[in-house]
């Protein structure tokens, strides 16, 4: 995900969707998108919850330059308007309720502008691989470290898990996560007044197919 090809084809596409106006990031982290977004001219402000993340966002060079809300980007406004507003790399999935996912479209399309977008990049859950019975996927396993996620299809709820061996000592991180289906984002887009405009695979414009592990789609706010 930091690797410069991605990073090109990211930014390449959010900076033609932009046209020209400001984006707004939810999620904006410590600025692996917003930094060489800005770089191509684009202004650029973000949300995020974590001062931490902010704070090494700030360190980078042009870090400064970028205004950043702190507070939970389902349901903090920042001042004026934007032509676009994106979430990258699942961040959607942080918002661990359904609720609070519609408020995230809520919230982004009263950022935006008439005509303005909004992007999402997510991961199709691979629920294909469960057989009957089972919740868990490994996805990473090494003679000192072991990586999984744990679903719950009842409530969507998910999480990925992390055992590694350090020091001779077994460490574990959980992170929770609440998956969500293309067609269920569509549906929180009309209730936010919004419109499937674009869905592609990834950040090329490859087709979308039930065979995409990933999904990048673009909403648009109608003009007038």
């Amino acid at each position: 995900m930091f690797e410069s090809p991605v990073i090109d084809a990211t930014t390449g596409v959010l900076a033609r969707l932009a046209c020209g106006g400001r984006a707004l990031e939810l999620g904006i982290g410590t600025g692996r998108v917003a930094l060489p977004l800005a770089a191509r001219g684009v202004p650029v402000e973000g949300i995020d919850m974590s001062r931490a993340m902010v704070a090494r966002l700030r360190a980078k060079p042009g870090g400064d330059a970028i205004g950043v809300t702190i507070g939970d980007f389902a349901t903090t406004r920042v001042p004026g308007t934007f032509s676009l507003v994106f979430l990258v790399f699942n961040t959607i999935m942080n918002l661990t309720t359904q609720d609070a996912q519609v408020a995230c479209f809520a919230n982004a399309a009263a950022h935006l502008e008439p005509g303005g977008c909004f992007v999402i990049e997510v991961m199709v859950p691979d629920l294909r691989r469960l057989p009957p019975g089972q919740d868990v996927r490994p996805f990473g396993v090494s003679p000192d470290r072991c990586a999984f996620d744990v679903y719950d299809v009842a409530t969507q709820a998910m999480s990925s898990n992390y055992y590694a061996i350090v020091d001779g000592r077994a460490e574990f991180t959980t992170y929770p996560f609440r998956y969500v289906w293309p067609s269920e984002l569509d549906l929180m887009a009309r209730l936010a007044g919004l419109r499937l405009r674009e869905r592609w695979a990834g950040w090329a414009g490859e087709r979308f197919t039930s065979e995409s592990d990933q999904h990048v789609s673009v909403w648009e706010k109608p003009a007038g």
